[in-house]
């Protein structure tokens, strides 16, 4: 892989845009390009790099776009001669085989709150993997949070602009329910967070339920809401927390159901 096509990768990924690394892995007589040519493909359509151009390229390009759907890698060979029943029309007299490897966007999370609870949620969300923003008005506790973003900016400003991806999830523990309350209202006239949850009592989630259905946000709305948020492990300390909120994230976004994998079967 050339240093270009490398650092256009890692920048794509830093910006959690998805794409296709595509690569020419064998060929057999007259083809374009040689084993090892390389390109990324965009879902705009944008190449950087090329394996072939012409009609195979666009053949290629929209097999990409499949493996981004269904989100896994695809090795296929393009004929490029008259004489096999899948021929394009092409004439080059050779057949190249390309690995499709799509390049999947980071699950993200979006924390409004930098408190014990937000710290604890982003270590371990960072070390699952995850892509982690942090949001509050207290530069000091931000700087302890070991995130990939960290804002200032008020978090229903924030959430209006975010472009919200299936694959993420919105997570309110800030430090007070007028804050929360102001965040999940953002949230509810954003779409396409795969996930909002909200920590608090029963009372709270009540209270904020009550005081927006106030302003007229439809009562369905609140069906999207995970509140009080996390799993009922008996969590109690801020890592304990991070645990149960992290579990249940994974068990929605990833439609799983978060039951014990025991079996009570005896193997002979």
């Amino acid at each position: 892989m050339t240093d270009a096509l490398l650092a256009e990768l890692l920048a794509a990924r830093e910006r959690r845009e998805p794409c296709v690394l595509a690569t020419v892995a064998a060929t057999r007589g007259s083809v374009p390009r040689e084993p090892g040519a390389k390109a990324l493909i965009f879902p705009d359509g944008r190449l950087v790099g090329t394996v072939g151009g012409g009609k195979f390229e666009s053949l290629v390009i929209a097999d990409a776009m499949a493996t981004l759907e269904d989100r896994a890698p695809l090795l296929k060979t393009y004929p490029l001669h008259e004489k096999s029943a899948e021929s394009f029309g092409a004439i080059c007299g050779g057949e190249v085989t390309v690995l499709l490897e799509p390049q999947l966007v980071k699950e993200a999370l979006v924390i409004v709150g930098a408190g014990h609870c937000g710290q604890a949620l982003c270590r371990l969300a960072r070390e699952c993997g995850w892509h982690v923003i942090v949001l509050d008005d207290r530069s000091d506790l931000l700087e302890a949070c070991n995130a990939h973003e960290r804002h200032t900016v008020p978090a229903p400003e924030f959430i209006a602009s975010h472009p919200w991806r299936g694959e993420d999830a919105l997570v309110l523990i800030s430090r007070n329910f007028q804050i929360d309350r102001e965040a999940l209202a953002a949230a509810l006239r954003r779409p396409g967070a795969g996930y909002i949850g909200m920590i608090g009592s029963s009372r709270k989630v009540r209270q904020v339920f009550e005081e927006l259905r106030a302003r007229g946000v439809d009562a369905a709305e609140f069906a999207r809401v995970y509140a009080p948020i996390g799993l009922d492990l008996g969590a109690d300390s801020p890592a304990e927390i991070a645990v149960s909120v992290l579990a249940e994230i994974l068990s929605v976004l990833r439609q799983r159901s978060a039951r014990h994998l025991r079996t009570d079967e005896i193997a002979d």
